[in-house]
């Protein structure tokens, strides 16, 4: 597989590319284009860039609305491979290339993309093999964990950016039971039930990430307003959970505040004002006219 720009510039090239129809490993034009093709046939495949990468384009190389030309050759079909049946390795290998393309889609506000990219990562990073778990190496265990764990909190992150919180607290929980002191996962676990107002069990979450990294301040922030909430002590004003970014750090909530009473002398009442004394200079230099 080769692409290529207007100007001819070669920006993607691969010569064994391997992706799971339906699972949007590729880009729409290269799958639509594959499911037409015979084994060992060549094609030429001028894409539209709504098929492609659209309106944000792939920095740094294919710009916004760029049309792109593919050479491609369908060099084998196969059935797509059981994770319980393959390899460690593979496993981590297909499972961090899912959750790579989860990231490119986060990076472009696709979220749903980035969910649905990331759910399939989990399915194929896992350590179950048909007949037991025999045979699978403690090194092997540990990987496919830490592999798990950045899977899941960017998938947390996903899904607060969907306002999906019941979601996103369930998640944050299975980081916690492979990694409980993921400092990540208590903070954006805190927060969410401070949120929901589970204000006790938020405060014992809460108190466990500040035990494991007493110097980052969102945490004394987000304790601060937990305090503040529990005793009634704030302004009774909406609340809104902002979504966290990739790293979580960046999930305080932010207020909506109300409506400000309109202040000074009224618009309405200055242009009428303004007519009136208008008028009143016309008539004037009226009656001086006649005069």
């Amino acid at each position: 597989m080769q692409c290529v720009l207007e100007d001819r510039t070669v920006v993607e090239k691969d010569c064994k590319l391997v992706f799971v129809i339906g699972e949007g490993d590729v880009n729409q034009a290269l799958e639509e284009c594959v499911m037409s093709m015979q084994k060992g046939e060549i094609t030429l495949l001028l894409a539209d860039s709504l098929y492609a990468y659209g309106l944000l384009g792939r920095e740094p190389d294919i710009p916004a609305w760029a049309p792109l030309l593919y050479q491609l050759q369908l060099l084998d079909v196969r059935e797509k491979p059981d994770p319980l049946t393959l390899p460690i390795a593979d496993c981590i290998r297909i499972g961090n290339q899912k959750r790579e393309r989860g990231n490119f889609h986060f990076q472009r506000e696709e979220y749903s993309m980035a969910v649905r990219a990331y759910s399939m990562a989990l399915d194929v990073l896992t350590t179950r093999r048909d007949g037991g778990d025999c045979g699978v190496k403690a090194e092997e265990e540990e990987e496919v964990r830490d592999y798990r764990v950045k899977c899941l909190n960017n998938l947390a992150a996903a899904q607060l950016k969907l306002e999906r919180y019941d979601e996103a607290l369930h998640t944050s929980r299975d980081v916690l039971t492979l990694e409980p002191n993921n400092v990540k996962s208590l903070f954006r676990m805190g927060k969410l039930q401070s949120d929901m107002g589970e204000y006790k069990e938020a405060m014992e979450v809460l108190k466990r990430a500040l035990k494991l990294e007493p110097s980052t301040k969102a945490i004394h922030v987000e304790l601060s307003k937990l305090v503040k909430r529990q005793s009634g002590g704030e302004d009774i004003q909406e609340w809104k959970a902002k979504p966290a970014d990739m790293l979580g750090e960046n999930i305080a909530p932010f207020l909506i505040p109300s409506k400000k009473k309109s202040s000074g002398i009224s618009w309405k009442f200055i242009l009428g004002a303004l007519v009136v004394a208008l008028s009143s200079l016309v008539t004037s230099m009226i009656l001086t006219a006649r005069n």
